[in-house]
């Protein structure tokens, strides 16, 4: 029986290198990074608002949910999440909005870091307590734990534990927060 030598000796290794980089090729014009995206963004919460019709979730951190609260040092109870949100909404009103998109999670949100006037929304919110480190940001959530800002001022949850202790409905209401 007569091998083929399109798939075996000199001719076969020619073409599996030709297909591997025709792969390599169409793989790396696939994945072309993100443009950046600038403008005036309105805020949904206190990690993420809307940029034109684009929903971007800040990268690196993790803030308190909307209807999230948290307790003060004297035991009471105040709105964190909203706090924060209304933080993030007059640092995007401060100036001009410059993001880096990184990717998309799975939401279909475009996951960036960004600034306005050159200052990183990311580390001044959980440098000022409004949200917590989430792979970034370690140095400014110390000083402000340290410092008592913000959500360090008292007790609080994770927003990843309040997230799975009050699951979101799957109705157009409870989308919208009703």
């Amino acid at each position: 029986m007569r091998r083929s030598t399109v798939f075996f000796g000199r001719r076969g290794t020619i073409l599996a290198i030709l297909v591997l980089a025709a792969v390599a090729l169409l793989a790396s014009w696939l994945d072309t990074p993100l443009p950046p995206i600038s403008g005036a963004g309105r805020a949904s919460d206190g990690d993420s608002f809307r940029l034109g019709d684009e929903r971007v979730r800040l990268v690196g951190l993790d803030a308190p949910e909307l209807a999230q609260t948290c307790q003060s040092a004297d035991g009471a109870r105040w709105p964190c999440g909203r706090v924060s949100r209304d933080r993030m909404a007059s640092l995007l009103a401060s100036g001009a909005l410059d993001c880096r998109p990184e990717g998309r999670d799975r939401y279909d949100r475009l996951l960036a870091r960004c600034s306005v006037a050159e200052r990183d929304l990311g580390a001044t919110l959980v440098a000022e307590g409004m949200a917590l480190s989430a792979g970034d940001y370690w140095d400014e959530q110390n000083r402000a734990r340290q410092a008592g800002r913000g959500i360090w001022a008292g007790g609080f949850d994770m927003p990843a534990d309040w997230r799975l202790d009050h699951p979101r409905g799957s109705g157009l209401l409870d989308w919208l927060g009703f």
